[in-house]
């Protein structure tokens, strides 16, 4: 699948100012500073689409993009950023889970890792909740170009070890990079079959 259209839609607060779910939606969750604008400005071909900050913690909304008039790209805000104060990660938590509890056209949310990165409690945690919920998701390693393939390939290991000690199986994996334009196909072949089968 090519990508011949993106745009900016709207940032929402609330559930309720986010556009009518006329299309299937795909959401991008990570950690601050995972890397997650420059994933959605690689995959959609447009460097300046997902604004990216090197302040981490600064998406405070919910960003829709229209993708080929087809499909939504929903860029959530990243947790785990620990500047954040107790009030603003309570916000956070009650947005976001309403979100993944409500939004009907929710098609699957790509929940990413940096690959450089160890399992982190709040991950774990977050897929966990996730998987409890009924809500589909894929697990999107991000930044590989910095290390080895064989370091990727161990990185990979670890994760999948920590993620069976609760889950009958590993989830669909992609390994990517904005940087190389590495896992660009893949994932985009993934929403394809997804946005087919809804059709």
């Amino acid at each position: 699948m090519q990508v011949h259209k993106a745009e900016y839609l709207s940032s929402a607060v609330k559930l309720e100012d986010c556009p009518k779910p006329v299309h299937p939606e795909y959401a991008f969750i990570g950690r601050s500073n995972v890397g997650k604008s420059s994933l959605i400005n690689m995959l959609t071909d447009n460097k300046s689409l997902a604004h990216i900050s090197s302040t981490p913690g600064k998406t405070k909304t919910i960003n829709h993009f229209l993708i080929d008039d087809r499909w939504f790209i929903a860029d959530l805000p990243g947790y785990g950023y620990a500047r954040v104060s107790q009030v603003e990660r309570a916000k956070w938590e009650k947005m976001i889970r309403n979100y993944f509890s409500k939004r009907e056209n929710l098609a699957c949310v790509f929940v990413l890792f940096d690959i450089r990165v160890s399992p982190q409690k709040n991950d774990m945690e977050f897929i966990e909740w996730l998987g409890k919920n009924g809500v589909p998701f894929v697990i999107v390693f991000t930044k590989a170009d910095k290390i080895s393939q064989r370091e990727r390939e161990v990185s990979v290991k670890v994760y999948k070890t920590r993620i069976l000690e609760s889950w009958e199986e590993v989830p669909q994996l992609f390994i990517t990079s904005a940087e190389k334009k590495l896992g660009r196909d893949a994932m985009l072949e993934f929403i394809d079959s997804v946005n087919k089968q809804l059709s």
